[in-house]
């Protein structure tokens, strides 16, 4: 045993070893692709994050995983398909920029079931291939030395520094496969999902392209989720159709196999068709059946997160898109809402326990309470909540050990206070890029503002902010409009020069009748 074990000692340190030096190269990247505005900076930081995507991935999989993925002929052609399709991509995108937000919209939403080592993961497959084929074109577009635009760095390095200081925490991480899984999957593919499209080429259809492709998606996935409650037939949702056949009533998840998550991608929708319908960009009509058939696919989600985070992003939205007189009326309705809502949760369940009231959330809440107070500046690392969280639930005799479904709880206990500080510059940063982009375009900004803000609602509730690929490209998206002419001026005629102007009074004679 001995003998064997050695090995196999070696190899788990080695994978540490390798997997902490790929995490400060990630952070390293991340902020040349982020911060700096030269090309060569560019270029370096896209290496040096697929260098550390490399790096990670190999520490992720052993070598039998590995083989396994080029076991038989149809996985080496299916791996040789992707490959010739990633370099089509990016072929098309050197020729079309600007058509890579869109393509990355369309991408976004589908996740693959995978199975490795033992557990199966819904992985963002598609938009990686398209992400990567966008990367492939901008850097050989910088490489050609094409007239990129400069991201507004500043802005951005809010971007770099949470990302970096998440990487760094995988040196003192408690969990490090889970953090592994989370830089590989989430922090660093996104960071360069900003990079990629802070320096995308702005056009004037872009915003009108993007909703449109959202509401077209969301109207499918909600077409979708009407069939599943009438077929009782879901998908990738296994656990949810064990939760169905027990309950009283039947959850839809569409294509996603979490009905939360579907409910929210339906909200953030919905949120982009309201802000369309008040500064008319669309007719009354339409917008109001498309809303109403989202509205029925997001009911049977059966999402309490999700219509929180909806109710915020409604009363947001109009508050940013409706005149003062309205606002006060709004503010005032929406007050008595809430106080009217809380005041029956309060009535009816005042004898329950407070655990039942918030479905076990406050287990939750107050096992990430005490990793918080055990590890209050630093944090247990990136990816270990949910351990830390397990074994405070075991030391209190509480019976649930999951994650904090929070996504500002599970901040704090894995990066600590100074997580908490870049979150806020992560959070005022995109704040005042949504700002800026509502200057050149109004639309542009409040629903960039809104799907944001939705999402960042959702997450408090149910976790998942910095995994949704939403919220990046709403960054990513605005850091682009920044520094593109507002609309209204790109609409104004040119005026003619003085010189070619016709004196007034030769003007005057040719309209002078003979």
């Amino acid at each position: 045993m001995a003998v064997t074990g050695k090995p196999l000692e070696s190899v788990a340190v080695r994978n540490e070893v390798v997997a902490e030096l790929a995490a400060v190269l990630g952070a390293l990247g991340a902020t040349l692709a982020l911060v700096p505005r030269a090309r060569l900076a560019l270029v370096a930081g896209l290496v040096v994050i697929a260098a550390a995507e490399g790096m990670l991935g190999a520490t992720l999989l052993d070598g039998n995983e590995a083989r396994a993925l080029v076991a038989s002929p149809a996985r080496v052609g299916l791996a040789v398909a992707c490959v010739l399709a990633v370099f089509a991509g990016a072929f098309l995108f050197v020729r079309f920029p600007a058509v890579v937000p869109v393509a990355l919209l369309l991408a976004a939403p589908f996740r693959i079931p995978i199975e490795a080592a033992d557990e199966k993961r819904f992985l963002l497959l598609p938009l990686y291939g398209v992400l990567t084929s966008a990367a492939l074109a901008l850097a050989y577009r910088a490489a050609r030395r094409d007239d990129l635009p400069r991201p507004p760095s500043l802005l951005l390095a809010g971007v770099a520094l949470f990302v970096g200081l998440a990487a760094v925490s995988l040196t003192w991480s408690q969990d490090l496969r889970s953090g592994t899984i989370s830089l590989a999957l989430a922090l660093f593919p996104f960071a360069l999902l900003v990079a990629v499209l802070a320096r995308t080429p702005y056009r004037g259809w872009l915003p009108r392209r993007l909703a449109e492709a959202l509401v077209a998606l969301a109207s499918a996935f909600a077409l979708l989720g009407l069939w599943q409650l009438r077929s009782k037939d879901l998908f990738f949702a296994r656990d949810v159709e064990a939760a169905n056949a027990n309950a009283g009533f039947f959850r839809v998840t569409a294509v996603f196999n979490d009905p939360s998550i579907y409910g929210r991608f339906l909200a953030v929708a919905i949120v982009v068709l309201l802000v369309a319908l008040w500064l008319r960009r669309m007719s009354l009509r339409l917008g109001v059946g498309l809303v109403i058939l989202l509205a029925a696919g997001l009911f049977f989600a059966y999402s309490q997160s999700s219509l929180v985070a909806l109710f915020v992003g409604v009363l947001a939205t109009t508050l940013a898109a409706s005149g003062r007189r309205r606002r006060r009326m709004i503010l005032a309705a929406s007050a008595v809402l809430v106080l009217t809502t809380v005041g029956l949760v309060f009535a009816i369940s005042r004898d329950d326990p407070l655990r039942r009231v918030t479905s076990g959330r406050s287990d939750l809440v107050a096992n990430t309470t005490e990793v918080i107070r055990e590890h209050p500046v630093f944090g247990v690392g990136i990816g270990a909540e949910r351990r830390a969280s397990r074994e405070q639930a075991e030391a209190h005799g509480r019976r649930l050990g999951k994650a904090s479904h929070t996504a500002v709880l599970t901040v704090a206990a894995e990066l600590g206070a100074l997580g908490i500080a870049t979150l806020i510059v992560f959070v005022v940063a995109a704040g005042a890029l949504f700002v800026a982009a509502r200057t050149r375009d109004e639309a542009l900004g409040i629903g960039l503002g809104a799907v944001f803000l939705v999402i960042f609602v959702h997450s408090i509730f149910y976790s998942g902010f910095f995994e949704d690929p939403l919220v990046w490209g709403t960054i990513g998206v605005a850091a682009a409009a920044r520094l593109a002419r507002p609309a209204v001026e790109a609409a104004r005629p040119t005026p003619t020069p003085a010189r070619l102007r016709p004196e007034p009074v030769a003007a005057a004679r040719r309209s002078t009748p003979a």
